[in-house]
């Protein structure tokens, strides 16, 4: 397991809460990244100071597109093992996903606006079913 300096925001996190690993914490910033950068997710707003020549435009994405995020991400990442190294880090459900998610937010980690909610990551799918669909499986070519 990956060490955190005892002064970072995550050290408080992980001594507090107990349910994740760090590599949940991670995973999911990796998600976003991933929802925002390579799937396009997310629609913009304006944030910064109140000068409007310092404000910059970011991208929020939801609940529900998170979560899907996390499901094409831990695919790319783990294949079959998806949901067996999620599990691992204590990730069972989509409804983890939102723990996590607002555990970060109370450590400044993450933002989130007024309409965001932790019952946006409930239900969204279930996991021994999620992971299985649209896995591709390929085989090397005979030489």
């Amino acid at each position: 397991m990956p060490l955190v300096d005892p002064s970072h925001p995550l050290a408080e996190l992980l001594e507090r809460d107990g349910r994740y690993s760090l590599d949940a914490y991670l995973f999911i910033l990796e998600s976003l990244s991933f929802a925002q950068d390579s799937l396009g997710m997310g629609e913009c707003q304006q944030v910064g100071s109140k000068r409007k020549s310092k404000k910059k435009s970011e991208r929020h994405v939801s609940g529900q597109e998170l979560c899907e995020a996390a499901r094409r991400y831990a695919q790319q990442q783990y294949g079959y093992l998806a949901a067996t190294v999620l599990s691992s880090w204590g990730v069972r459900e989509t409804a983890d996903f939102g723990e996590i998610v607002f555990n970060m937010i109370e450590v400044g980690q993450m933002r989130k606006t007024s309409r965001d909610r932790r019952e946006d990551f409930h239900d969204v799918y279930a996991f021994d079913e999620a992971f299985a669909r649209d896995l591709v499986f390929a085989v090397p070519d005979a030489c």
